[in-house]
């Protein structure tokens, strides 16, 4: 029938939790001002979390996951948008507590979209995802407080997660001094050839630290947090910044005002799920006059709707390096 479309749909029955490939009809969709074919999604850790169970990520059930996608627009009554525009989305609760883009058909509150940028296709700006466009809004965060490739070395943390692997990549090809840290050394090649100058091993800040440390860095992408973060504004150079987006240690912040009132650092907070559309629409022109479709390929894995199940569970056993690409239209 043509009002039947394929989903992951996950569900919490009596306690049990499940997620499975389903065909579902349209009339099972919210009622948005925004219908679109779902061209791309893409596997992102909250997805592996949600579909497996292992996080309290899911709000309400029935849910689709998928908390990014492109698709291409089939009905609309928004003046800002048009049938037949390709549009993304990211963040807003998507694949959370509204239904995502792990499916072949999503329907979306206009707010939440944006035009796909003329050079990046619908495959590419998924092999970017929430993990590039996250890695992006925290350059121009560091941008914004004045912080430039003659500023000094800039840390990246957790530098072989998504955030942080794109992070030392675009850093580089602004021309920064990258020194990326990591738990995996073995990994050392594989991030000097993303662009990182020095490769360290992340316990040289994930313990207690001192409250001023020598001065080291002139910015850092953290994405980690907890002690990490405390030593990482205890070692930053006078007047530097350090953005955070990830709590990988922990939620804690363990750290002293010593680094904010003796060397005027700033720590500005990245949030990627609720940006205005102004930040979004910047920061995605940005990555698509930036990435090269090179380092895309190499990096991302194609898969179709009915591989995700399996693909989940093995990015929460730590199988899966480099990002996962949803073709929901196969």
């Amino acid at each position: 029938m043509k009002n039947e479309f394929k989903a992951i749909v996950i569900n919490n029955i009596d306690n049990t939790y499940t997620a499975a490939l389903q065909t579902i009809t349209t009339d099972l969709l919210p009622n948005n001002n925004i219908e679109l074919d779902v061209l791309f999604s893409t596997l992102n850790y909250k997805d592996g979390l949600a579909i497996t169970g292992k996080g309290p990520v899911v709000r309400t059930f029935p849910m689709i996951p998928g908390i990014d996608l492109v698709g291409k627009i089939t009905k609309t009554t928004s003046n800002e948008f048009q049938n037949g525009q390709l549009v993304l989305l990211n963040g807003f609760g998507v694949g959370e507590k509204h239904l995502g883009g792990l499916a072949q058909k999503a329907s979306l509150n206009s707010e939440w979209l944006i035009p796909l940028p003329v050079k990046l296709s619908p495959k590419q700006a998924m092999q970017i995802g929430t993990a590039g466009y996250t890695a992006m809004l925290s350059i121009i965060a560091l941008e914004k407080q004045g912080i430039t490739p003659d500023s000094g070395d800039v840390l990246v943390t957790g530098a072989n997660g998504g955030v942080g692997s794109f992070a030392v990549y675009l850093l580089n090809l602004l021309g920064y001094s990258v020194v990326a840290a990591t738990g995996r050394l073995e990994q050392t090649d594989y991030l000097k050839e993303l662009g990182a100058k020095q490769v360290i091993h992340r316990d040289e800040l994930s313990t207690p630290g001192k409250a001023l440390a020598k001065e080291r860095f002139a910015a850092a992408i953290d994405s980690v947090g907890s002690h990490t973060l405390a030593n990482i504004c205890a070692s930053l150079k006078y007047g530097g910044v350090v953005t955070a987006c990830g709590l990988a240690q922990g939620m804690d912040l363990p750290a002293s005002v010593a680094p904010f009132i003796l060397r005027g650092i700033s720590l500005m907070g990245i949030d990627s799920v609720m940006r205005p559309k102004s930040d979004r629409v910047e920061a995605w022109q940005r990555l698509a006059e930036l990435v090269e479709s090179s380092y895309l390929d190499k990096i991302s894995t194609e898969i179709s709707l009915p591989d995700v199940i399996e693909a989940a569970n093995n990015l929460m056993a730590g199988t899966i390096r480099g990002r996962v690409v949803v073709n929901c239209q196969l």
